[in-house]
């Protein structure tokens, strides 16, 4: 999809007509320093990481975080400009930026608990809702987002899988599936070739990793 990026991990960028929101930043090879926004999804060190916030944030970036994450998040205190913090199922107008945040969590497996209140974000921007699910399973509230398109993990271990994550797909049905979390800390380059064969056709899928 014209304007979103998606770097290693769940690292993205959204260009927009409200300015740059990138989520998770995570190994970035470059330094633009033109952030106007920065999501964090939960406090792992693959998607807050004090090194990568540097190399977006413009000064005035403005910062959201979980709300569990107030004191670490003071890690980049002076780096970014403001730090809003959020709570699972809520939505929420930060600055020009309509959010919504869709609670992100393991079913049967230990690294993201419920109770941490760590979370996904749809994102209001230019007519389009996007999804961006963090490191979550197929729970209930995920499978009642609806969106026009949506970013999901596909690596498996500490997400969904690729055909997991797939199926969820199906069953939300955005215009557009962005597969992510794959191919570089956690998955394979060919778990993008598995989630494009199980989605089904009337949904595209964009494989857009850069890197």
């Amino acid at each position: 999809m014209n304007g979103i990026t998606v770097f290693t991990q769940n690292s993205i960028r959204i260009d927009s007509s409200i300015g740059k929101i990138y989520i998770d930043p995570f190994r970035m090879n470059e330094a633009p320093k033109d952030a106007d926004y920065i999501l964090v999804t939960h406090d792992h060190f693959d998607h807050f990481n004090p090194e990568d916030i540097p190399k977006v944030s413009n000064g005035d970036s403005l910062l959201v975080v979980p709300e569990n994450m107030k004191e670490k998040a003071k890690e980049v205190a002076g780096i970014v400009g403001k730090i809003v913090t959020v709570k699972p199922g809520e939505s929420k107008d930060v600055d020009k930026l309509s959010l919504e945040t869709i609670p992100s969590y393991n079913i049967g497996k230990p690294f993201h608990p419920r109770e941490a209140g760590w979370v996904g974000y749809i994102l209001n921007v230019d007519g389009n809702r996007i999804y961006i699910a963090g490191d979550t399973d197929a729970t209930d509230e995920a499978k009642k987002v609806k969106c026009d398109v949506a970013l999901v993990p596909i690596g498996g271990k500490y997400t969904m899988d690729a055909k997991e994550a797939a199926e969820l797909v199906n069953k939300i049905r955005p215009e557009i599936a962005i597969p992510v979390h794959f191919g570089g800390v956690v998955g394979s380059p060919e778990d993008a070739d598995v989630f494009a064969k199980y989605v089904d056709a009337g949904i595209k899928v964009e494989n857009i990793k850069k890197y």
